[in-house]
């Protein structure tokens, strides 16, 4: 496969644009479009990564685009920028950008107790009926949502200390709404619910409208197109054996999205250019918020707390982490699953952005030796997010 895998990295060499240009990184720096090839090259094939694609900001603006590796390693099809992939939990900061037009439209109001906009109380609903009994229910706010604070692990259906498969599992609010972070897909979908009910739309609408058409995003969805049969990537496991593609036919605001390297870079760009949103919006979703102590990123219910991350004041805002940086303030997303790994990172005050989408359960292996020589982010807290680089857990 390694035979196989270098060839495509010579071919897809063409699928890209920024080519022959130095990218600026946030120290003032600068490295070669060639360096930046030679570098993701190399570490793909060391880590077996079956295909991987990067956008670069530079000024506010994409100045650098490209794919490397496969999209279908067995049809030897390669992965071009058009071609879509599983966004994963790409799809929150997307979902919140959509809440905050909401929330400036007047629909919406941050701060308002959610059950506020319903009909019946939220324990009546067939999804929530494991809350009975636990008032707490009350106290839980779109601004709790959004920043991961509602009480709730990831998901019912995955152990609360672990992250294990747990079918039986059911929907627990383990602390005080509000109070410490917990990485949450739970408290998304709580949100979506609600701002269906208000909107009498579904997410898909909502996103076709406000962001998807005006940003150009035409080959993303939070639902599977049957326009997406003709280019699409399977994911890949550790072992480079493909996995089956979920073509989602229901919206979820904390994870269905598909999407491409060149749409959501457009998304990104949109960001970072303070666009569509006005300046208190974008001063809200821009704000760190409350401190980050645990040890993982998830699962954070019943972690043990650290202050390794105190130095660069970790924490989660509204759909975005945030640390602290000689460069300024930079906030950041990932996405994972199977077979599915990103990270994007953004840096407001040098108008420096990463974007790294893989189709490989290997991508996040290379990720911290990618962020420190494109960009020089030696920031990104590595460990606490699990990207664990191939040299030190061979595959």
């Amino acid at each position: 496969m390694q035979f196989k895998l270098f060839c495509g990295f010579l071919l897809s060499f063409n699928l890209a644009f920024g080519q022959g240009l130095e990218i600026t990184r946030i120290d003032g720096t600068r490295i070669s479009t060639h360096a930046i090839d030679s570098t993701v090259v190399h570490l793909m094939a060391a880590a077996k990564v079956s295909g991987l694609g990067l956008a670069i900001i530079n000024h506010n603006r994409v100045v650098y685009e490209k794919t490397y590796g496969y999209k279908n390693i067995e049809l030897g099809e390669l992965l071009d920028t058009s071609t879509v992939l599983y966004g994963a939990s790409l799809s929150k900061a997307v979902f919140t950008y959509l809440c905050l037009g909401l929330v400036q439209q007047g629909v919406l109001d941050l701060d308002k107790p959610l059950y506020q906009y319903l009909d019946k109380p939220l324990p009546e609903y067939p999804k929530y009926s494991d809350l009975a009994g636990d008032d707490r229910w009350k106290l839980i706010t779109a601004r709790m949502c959004l920043s991961h604070t509602t009480g709730f692990a990831n998901w019912r259906f995955l152990a609360a200390t672990t992250g294990k498969y747990d079918p039986t599992g059911k929907l627990v609010i383990y602390f005080t709404p509000g109070s410490q972070f917990a990485y949450s897909g739970e408290g998304y979908a709580l949100l979506q619910m609600v701002i269906e009910k208000i909107t009498g739309k579904d997410l898909e609408e909502l996103a076709v409208n406000s962001i998807f058409q005006p940003i150009g995003m035409d080959r993303t969805s939070y639902i599977w197109q049957d326009r997406f049969e003709t280019k699409y990537a399977l994911g890949y496991d550790n072992d480079g054996k493909p996995l089956e593609k979920k073509k989602r036919k229901t919206p979820g605001a904390a994870g269905s999205m598909e999407t491409t390297l060149a749409d959501y870079a457009k998304f990104i760009q949109w960001i970072m250019q303070k666009k569509g949103l006005n300046r208190e919006m974008y001063n809200i979703m821009l704000t760190p918020g409350v401190g980050i102590y645990s040890k993982v990123m998830f699962p954070t219910i019943g972690s043990d707390s650290t202050m390794e991350n105190q130095g660069i004041g970790l924490s989660t805002g509204l759909g975005w982490g945030f640390l602290h940086t000689p460069y300024g303030k930079a906030f950041f997303k990932g996405g994972h699953d199977d077979g599915w790994e990103h990270y994007n990172i953004n840096f407001p005050d040098k108008g420096t952005s990463l974007l790294l989408m893989t189709n490989s359960s290997n991508g996040e292996s290379i990720f911290k030796e990618l962020l420190e020589k494109l960009i020089g982010d030696t920031f990104t807290p590595w460990k606490w997010a699990n990207y664990i680089p191939y040299k030190q857990n061979p595959l």
